[in-house]
């Protein structure tokens, strides 16, 4: 008898191949079989015109705080995510000293937007060095697994202290020190080292991050900390990937450890001619593996008075009056219309920034909706909606930031979107060396709401689009499965095959529709979160377990703390 039986199941197994109508037995956490199977098992899921495919691997998010008080990681697992790497940016929790503890939870709130006092409340400091940090991890069971990475930041606050993120010339003694840091979580389990030399990234006080500047040598020698380690992985956030300097100490780094990288470029410089995808192709010839990593999507930032942030917050009566009412409060004084004319006579105190030149900014400022459309057209603008009706733009802005109740959220794509398509965005998904993550769940908490990635790649690049290239399902299974899994080491995961761990999502594929993402209040010390809920995944099992139901936790904890380690990699024929 089998543990587990998934019937009549229309399988997409994350190698890339046809999908077929077939079964799934699993027994001890693990696939067993695949194909016509007969007997009967102790739990049997029938999947008859259901998707049947691995479990998401997402290895780009940020609940290194989370995960040591939430077993859920939501919103993650409501989206059929099964595993996913965390300490990337070069940001977390380990090493730490006492003394720092405040410094990374500000560092962190100023990066990645996670609420600090959340932080404090949440996380119980039961480490101080990376491999107790692991080991805190693997005493909590949870819904996935989890793995992660040593952040740069963290090291060189341990061997820096306030120096970290001033001095960008550390002796050769700190740089052997954060060296022996950074072997030292690897051999205990770290994926491996993530860093972050971009100047989007900083901390609450506004200060660079840790590494912004580190020359060459430190960001050589640190990554040659993991050499002669099978299977680690150095994870990269740069504006300077379009520099020779940059590619100079990468291609040192792979030729000195024959280890992977997978890099977030910043600077529009690092695309010109697809220079990026030309080296790492030119790498993969040479024998070096360089992965350039990205989202489904342009990230976008939520207006709202659900977010933290809207075309309103710098007016002086909504700053001065408005700014701290509780939400239905807000609403009401906002739809009395002295209050609007008043509002809509002033200018923005914040002359800096996107909020500098609002209205030109409206002209790629879209109103989400109960359904979602992430590839707006310019009519779907806020300019466009205004040039319709005969209005300003800041006036439709306003009517519709209050509707509603003031629930409606707005998504203002970053970087270039003057085309009003996504065109080019696909092309570069289908690039042979792009690995898909940057879903950033569990971070961005006011303004962003990524988490429900894979979701998205399934409904717009799977079934939506309404014009332009579509994706077959089975080449976006593999992106988010198989793809990501191998991308980091993982190799027992993300296909359908017997011998491998029994991570697998039952999909509704017809009902499968993002909600319009919402603000809640449910981490520690109150601290609010944009969430985006999902329809149609109709189970989702993590190593035999059954762990969501419709959308509802079933109570089961199946989920661990997945380890850096030497896989026989003949599992993957």
């Amino acid at each position: 008898m089998h543990d587990l039986i998934i019937r009549n199941g229309t399988i997409i197994d994350g190698t890339g191949n046809p999908r077929f109508v077939g079964d799934i037995a699993v027994d001890d956490g693990k696939i067993t079989s695949v194909g016509k199977i007969g007997g009967v098992a102790k739990e049997e899921l029938d999947a008859c015109g259901k998707l049947v495919t691995p479990g998401w691997v997402d290895i780009h998010t940020h609940y290194d705080g989370q995960a040591t008080w939430d077993p859920l990681l939501a919103p993650s697992s409501w989206h059929g995510v099964t595993t996913v790497v965390m300490g990337n940016c070069g940001v977390g929790f380990a090493p730490v000293k006492p003394k720092d503890r405040n410094f990374l939870i500000e560092l962190m709130e100023g990066v990645e937007d996670i609420p600090g006092a959340a932080l404090s409340e949440g996380i119980d400091w039961q480490w101080e060095s990376f491999p107790e940090y692991l080991d805190s991890l693997e005493s909590m069971p949870r819904v996935m697994d989890v793995a992660t990475q040593v952040p740069h930041g963290a090291v060189r606050a341990y061997v820096m202290g306030d120096r970290c993120n001033k001095d960008y010339a550390p002796t050769q003694d700190e740089i052997q020190q954060m060296a022996d840091l950074v072997r030292e979580g690897v051999e205990a389990g770290a994926m491996g080292f993530s860093s972050s030399k971009t100047l989007l990234h900083k901390d609450l006080h506004g200060e660079y991050m840790p590494g912004t500047f580190a020359g060459s040598d430190e960001m050589l020698q640190l990554g040659l900390g993991m050499k002669d380690m099978d299977n680690a992985i150095f994870e990269l956030v740069s504006d300077n990937l379009g520099d020779d300097n940059e590619w100079s100490w990468i291609k040192d780094f792979g030729e000195q450890t024959g280890l992977p990288m997978t890099l977030i470029a910043t600077s529009q410089e690092a695309y010109i001619d697809g220079k990026i995808y030309k080296i790492a192709e030119e790498a993969r010839t040479e024998g070096r593996e360089i992965r350039p990593q990205m989202a489904g999507r342009p990230t976008g930032v939520l207006h709202g008075l659900q977010s933290n942030f809207h075309a309103f917050v710098g007016h002086p009566t909504y700053a001065s009056q408005l700014a701290g009412l509780a939400h239905d409060e807000l609403v009401a004084r906002m739809l009395d219309p002295a209050v609007k004319a008043q509002i809509l006579s002033e200018k923005s105190l914040i002359n800096t920034g996107i909020m500098s030149d609002m209205e030109k900014i409206l002209s790629i400022v879209f109103p989400l909706g109960e359904k979602p459309n992430y590839e707006p057209e310019y009519k779907d603008s806020i300019v466009g909606i205004a040039e319709s009706k005969g209005m300003s733009p800041m006036e439709v802005m306003y009517d519709l930031l209050v509707a509603d109740n003031g629930k409606e959220l707005f998504y203002q794509p970053l970087g270039s979107y003057e085309n009003y398509n996504l065109d080019a965005h696909v092309k570069t998904m289908q690039h042979p060396n792009i690995v898909m993550g940057l879903s950033d769940g569990g971070a961005h908490c006011g303004v962003i709401a990524d988490a429900g990635m894979p979701s998205f790649i399934m409904t717009h690049w799977g079934r939506d689009r309404k014009s332009g290239t579509q994706l077959e399902l089975e080449f976006i299974v593999k992106s988010l499965t198989r793809t990501t899994a191998e991308a980091y080491g993982m190799l027992d995961r993300g296909l359908l095959k017997p011998g491998f761990i029994a991570d697998i999502n039952i999909i509704d594929f017809g009902a499968l529709q993002l909600h319009r993402p919402e603000a809640i209040f449910d981490l520690p010390a109150g601290g609010k979160r944009l969430v985006q809920r999902v329809d149609g995944y109709e189970a989702t099992v993590k190593s035999g377990k059954v762990t969501f139901r419709k959308g509802e936790h079933t109570g089961a904890l199946p989920g661990k703390l997945v380890r850096r380690q030497k896989i026989d990699r003949s599992i993957a024929a």
